[in-house]
């Protein structure tokens, strides 16, 4: 009867302390709540577009959150942010889920970029040789990406209302 309490208690204690866990894009997660970007790295845009090795477009910005998301799998990342938020309000961290790296992970395995730190360039020149994720074709700088799209936006705008 001892066991069966021990049991039970462990396993509500699982669940009490469970954490949820959203994959916002290839570089940012929220946990329970917290909204949290991976340090060092730069993914994809959630609906950019890349080519892959036979020009054919693919959604590398959905490709990149979808890895990110099975490297977390059901696990509650481990993160070690630094002390102040980013302008933005989030949590600027290195997240592991057991011993992996996510951040090193997303740019050795492709699906993401250094960004502002040479942390990982390693990892990024063995993925483009080995011509792993957005590297298996044509990708546009996820920054650059943004620069564009807010161009575009407010060239968009501008237009509406002539």
């Amino acid at each position: 009867m001892k066991k069966l309490w021990l049991i039970t208690g462990v396993l509500w204690c699982s669940v009490c302390l469970a954490s949820e866990v959203k994959v916002v894009d290839g570089d940012s997660l929220e946990i329970d709540g917290t909204r949290i970007r991976l340090d060092g790295i730069d993914a994809p845009e959630f609906f950019q577009v890349c080519e892959d090795k036979n020009a054919k477009k693919y959604d590398c910005g959905q490709d990149s959150a979808a890895y990110l998301r099975d490297l977390i799998g059901t696990d509650t990342p481990r993160c070690e942010c630094e002390p102040q938020p980013d302008k933005y309000n989030r949590r600027i961290c290195e997240c592991f889920v057991g011993d992996v790296l996510l951040n090193q992970k997303m740019v050795h395995d492709g699906w993401a970029r250094v960004y502002r730190s040479d942390k990982y360039a390693a990892s990024e020149d063995d993925a483009a040789e080995y011509r792993r994720g957005i590297w298996q074709g044509r990708h546009m700088r996820p920054a650059l990406y943004r620069i564009l799209q807010k161009y575009t936006t407010a060239e968009n705008d501008e237009k509406k209302s002539r």
